[in-house]
């Protein structure tokens, strides 16, 4: 019997930040320090990585994103009505086009447009990592029993520092060291 050797495409990440806005986050459990982990990921992938998807739901309501957790570098930005994210043909056309196969997802709320928009990604076929501590509801109920069904179709939950050191993959980078005081900050 021969020995099979499975090739793969080379696995491309891009970041959605799901509707950080103020008037969405206010009532969020746990706010600080999901924001803080939303930061901490952000700054890091704006070095290792290209790639950011931001979207905001119902922006003349609900404000737009909170200024601290906007990228400082180029990224796509989707103004939404729906919750899911998948009911917008060129988020799907611009990952098609650079390739993406992995989706590193953060935001608000996990059993809302987090959730709605996961499934979605999940049934066409995407890699989902789901950044548990950069993720709220307003209720811990609702967060975890989305977490629960995500994984459950597929995705893959994670934690902040995890994915930083995932995307990094060696500490002999040169932004290594940009990246250990982004951790420990």
């Amino acid at each position: 019997m021969k020995n099979s050797i499975r090739t793969e495409l080379p696995r491309k990440n891009a970041l959605f930040l799901i509707d950080i806005q103020e008037k969405i986050i206010n009532p969020i459990n746990n706010k600080d320090l999901i924001t803080k982990n939303i930061k901490k990921l952000l700054k890091a992938y704006q070095i290792l990585e290209k790639n950011i998807f931001l979207s905001e739901q119902n922006p003349l309501k609900l404000g737009k994103t909170i200024p601290n957790l906007l990228p400082e570098i180029g990224f796509t930005k989707i103004q939404k009505m729906d919750f899911s994210l998948s009911n917008n043909q060129a988020i799907f056309d611009e990952l098609e086009n650079k390739k993406i196969t992995n989706l590193i997802i953060c935001g608000f709320e996990t059993h809302i447009c987090v959730q709605q928009s996961v499934l979605e990604f999940l049934k066409k076929g995407y890699e989902v990592l789901l950044i548990c501590d950069a993720m709220g509801s307003r209720y811990n109920l609702d967060h975890e029993i989305a977490l629960q069904r995500m994984l459950h179709k597929g995705a893959i939950i994670t934690t902040t520092e995890s994915v930083i050191f995932e995307i990094c993959k060696t500490s002999d980078r040169k932004e290594f060291k940009e990246i250990i005081n982004i951790i420990k900050n």
